[in-house]
Order: structure tokens, then sequence, then C-alpha cells
């Protein structure tokens, strides 16, 4: 190899240590962030697993409102507590 092309060589590993650092720099960094969204992403995976129940939660929604599918839920949950005992 001449003198060029071992300049080049010299450059790529000293760009891929470089790289590598970089990488396992931003895992570090990044992982804070990962643990936080897991959550939504659980919720995204159910939701395309799922996309009938989906869409009638979102249609429960939209034609009783919030605030009285709220209202519905206690009083399920406190029903359910109620007959569990």
């Amino acid at each position: 190899m001449n003198r060029y092309e071992l300049s080049l060589a010299a450059r790529r590993r000293a760009l891929v240590e470089r790289s590598a650092t970089q990488r396992a720099a931003l895992s570090v960094y990044a992982e804070p962030l990962v643990r936080k969204t897991a959550a939504f992403d659980r919720v995204v995976d159910y939701v395309r697993r799922n996309p009938v129940l989906s869409t009638a939660a979102v249609g429960a929604i939209a034609l009783l409102g919030p605030r009285r599918l709220w209202d519905m839920a206690i009083r399920a949950v406190t029903l359910y507590t109620l007959l569990k005992k």
C-alpha cells in the first residue's frame, strides 16, 4: 500500500473508534428517555394489536363525553370492589 492508502486506513480506524465512543455515550444519555417512553410504547403496541377495542374506546368517548365516561368508570370500579368483598 502506498502512503495515501495508509493514511486513509488510519483515518478510517480513527473515525470508527470515534463513532463507537459517540455511540456508547449516546446510549448512556438516551437510557433514561428509553425507560420513560417504554410505557407509551406498550400502549401503542396494544392499540396496534387491538384496533377494534381502541376504536370502541374512542367512540365511547366521542358519544358519551369524557366526563360522563369517567363517572361511569368510577361507579364501575366502586361496584367491582364491593362485589369482590
